[in-house]
C-alpha cells in the first residue's frame, strides 16, 4: 500500500503543479498507453534466451504507459516532463497482485529556449537524441546513436532556409558522478560531442554528421542498455569494444579512448512519386591499442513507390564489414553506441514496432541484406497492414565469432541469430495490421515468422540442433491509445 501511495502522490504533485503553473504557463500534456499480448514460439530461434540456460514464456502481457507535459511560457521558451511506466509484465514488479513495486520513472526533462531575437535554439536536459537518418519513416534511426534518450546540451543555428548547424554535448556515462570511490582521481565518464550540417533543397537533402566520444576505461561497459524484454544481453562494450577487450587484463588499455565517426544521409524526392534514400557511415575507435581497435563501415539505400493510393512499396539493401578470422588487429565491424535502425519495421530488427518484445534482434553490423514491404496497404477505412519480407546474411568470418565465444562465453559477445557468420543466413516475415476504434485509439496485430541457418561449429550443437526443431514466430495483439 505504501508502493502504491506514493505512485498516487507523484501525479498528484504533476498535476498540482500543471494547475499551480497554468496561471503563468500554458500547460499542454500528451502521452499514450500500450496493452498487449505477445505469444512467442521458438523465440531466439529456439525457445530459450541466447545463452541457452532460460526458457522463453510462451504469452506475456505487457502494459506501459506514458505521460509528457509541456511548460510553456512563450513561443520561445518551455520545459518538458515525462514520466513513464515502461513495458512492464502484468504480474511482475508495478502489475502484481502481492508487493508491487514502483516502475514509474522520468524519461524526458529538458529545457528548450531560443536566445532572444533570434531563431538559435538551445536544448538541455533528458532529451530524444537520433543522429541523422535518411527516412526515418522507412528506415527507423540511426545505427550508431539513434532512437534512444540521453542527458545532453544541444544548440540548433539556422544560416540560411536551406542550411543550419546543430551541435551538441552528451554525457553518456559519469559512474561515480561528483566523487570517485578513491582519492585517486579515475576517467569514469563517457562522453559524445556531435555535429550535424543538414541541407535541404527542392527535390534533394544531405546531411553530413560527424560525432566524437572520448570513453573512460573505468565508466563500466559491460552494463546491459536498453529495456527491451527480449533476452539480449547488449551492453556498450559489445557495441564499442573488440572481442580482445576481454583479454587479461580486461577493458580498454588506456585511461582515456577515442571514438569517431563520420557519414551522411541523402534522400532525393525530385522524382515524386518515386522516393529515394542513402545512408553512409565510417567510425573507428581504440586506433592505436593494438587488438582493442575497433573499426568499420555502413551503408544502406532504400527507395520507395508512394503514386499509389491502396500501398506504398518500399525496397532497401544494406551492407556493413563484419570481423575478419584473426583477432590480433582488433574489430572489423563499426562501433555504435546504441541505435535501432531498421527496414520497413521489419521482424529481424529492433525498429519501433508498435508493441514491446516484438523483434528478433538482428545485429546491422557484421551483416548485409534486403528488405521488400508492401507498406501502408488499405482497402477499408481505418484499417492499414503492412507486409515485409526480409533476408540477411553474415559478413563475419566463423573463427571470429567462434573466438569471441570462447572469450566471453556463448551469447554475450555474440549471439546465435544476432551475429551472422558468411556461412548463416536468416529470413523473416511480418504481417501487421492496425485498425482505427477511434482517431486515438487502435486496435493491432503484429504477426511474424523467422527462420535461421546457424553453424554448430560457431555454437555448439545443443542451440544449433534446437533452432533446427522449429522456426520462430510471434502473435503481438492489442490497444494503443494516444491523447
Amino acid at each position: 500500500m505504501k508502493r502504491f501511495a506514493s505512485i498516487a502522490m507523484l501525479f498528484a504533485m504533476v498535476f498540482g503543479f500543471a494547475a499551480l503553473a497554468a496561471a503563468a504557463t500554458e500547460v499542454r500534456m500528451t502521452g499514450d498507453a500500450r496493452i498487449h499480448a505477445n505469444f512467442w514460439s521458438d523465440i531466439n530461434y529456439t525457445g530459450w534466451n541466447a545463452k541457452g540456460t532460460n526458457t522463453g514464456d510462451p504469452l506475456t502481457i505487457w502494459e506501459r504507459f506514458r505521460l509528457r507535459s509541456d511548460f510553456i511560457a512563450n513561443e520561445g521558451l518551455k520545459f518538458r516532463l515525462g514520466i513513464r511506466v515502461n513495458n512492464k509484465a502484468w504480474g511482475n514488479d508495478t502489475f502484481t497482485v502481492d508487493n508491487p513495486a514502483t516502475s514509474i520513472d522520468v524519461y524526458q526533462a529538458f529545457l528548450q529556449f531560443k536566445w532572444p531575437g533570434t531563431n538559435v535554439e538551445f536544448t538541455v536536459g533528458l532529451q530524444d537524441i537520433d543522429l541523422p537518418i535518411s527516412s526515418s519513416a522507412l528506415l527507423n534511426s540511426n545505427p550508431v546513436f539513434g532512437g534512444t534518450r540521453a542527458a545532453a546540451a544541444v544548440v540548433s543555428i539556422p544560416v540560411t532556409d536551406q542550411f543550419k548547424a546543430v551541435a551538441g554535448f552528451t554525457r553518456l556515462l559519469d559512474t561515480n558522478k561528483d566523487f570517485d570511490t578513491t582519492t585517486r582521481q579515475v576517467a569514469d565518464e563517457f562522453d559524445g560531442y556531435f555535429l550535424v550540417l543538414p541541407i535541404t533543397l527542392d527535390g534533394f537533402s544531405a546531411t553530413p554528421w560527424g560525432m566524437v566520444a572520448v570513453a573512460g576505461r573505468d565508466a563500466g561497459y559491460s552494463t546491459t542498455v536498453g529495456s527491451s524484454p527480449r533476452y539480449t544481453d547488449q551492453s556498450l562494450a559489445t557495441n564499442l569494444a573488440s572481442a580482445a577487450y576481454m583479454l587479461s587484463p580486461s577493458g580498454f588499455k588506456q585511461a582515456q579512448t577515442v571514438f569517431w565517426w563520420v557519414g551522411s544521409s541523402f534522400a532525393v524526392t525530385a522524382l515524386d512519386p518515386f522516393k529515394f534514400y542513402a545512408d553512409v557511415i565510417y567510425g573507428e575507435g581504440a586506433g592505436n591499442q593494438g587488438s582493442r581497435q575497433r573499426k568499420g563501415m555502413f551503408f544502406d539505400v532504400a527507395t520507395e513507390y508512394t503514386g499509389l493510393d491502396l500501398l506504398t512499396p518500399q525496397l532497401t539493401f544494406w551492407y556493413s564489414t563484419g570481423e575478419n578470422g584473426s583477432m590480433r588487429d582488433g574489430s572489423e565491424r563499426m562501433p555504435t553506441v546504441v541505435g535501432s535502425w531498421g527496414p520497413s519495421t521489419s521482424f529481424l530488427f529492433d525498429s519501433s514496432q508498435a508493441f514491446a518484445g516484438g523483434h528478433m534482434g538482428l545485429n546491422p553490423m557484421g551483416s548485409w541484406g534486403i528488405a521488400f514491404s508492401l507498406n501502408k496497404i488499405s482497402f477499408i477505412q481505418d484499417l492499414t497492414h503492412r507486409l515485409t519480407f526480409s533476408y540477411a546474411r553474415g559478413t563475419n568470418q566463423a573463427r571470429a565469432l567462434r573466438d569471441a565465444n570462447a572469450l566471453w562465453g556463448t551469447g554475450n559477445y555474440v549471439q546465435m541469430g544476432r551475429d551472422l557468420t558468411v556461412n548463416e543466413y536468416v529470413m523473416a516475415i511480418n504481417f501487421d495490421n492496425q485498425y482505427n476504434i477511434y482517431e486515438n485509439l487502435a486496435a493491432i496485430v503484429e504477426a511474424g515468422w523467422a527462420h535461421g541457418d546457424f553453424q554448430s561449429s560457431v555454437w555448439g550443437r545443443r542451440l544449433v540442433n534446437q533452432s533446427k526443431d522449429g522456426d520462430a514466430w510471434k502473435v503481438a495483439f492489442g490497444l494503443q491509445y494516444k491523447f
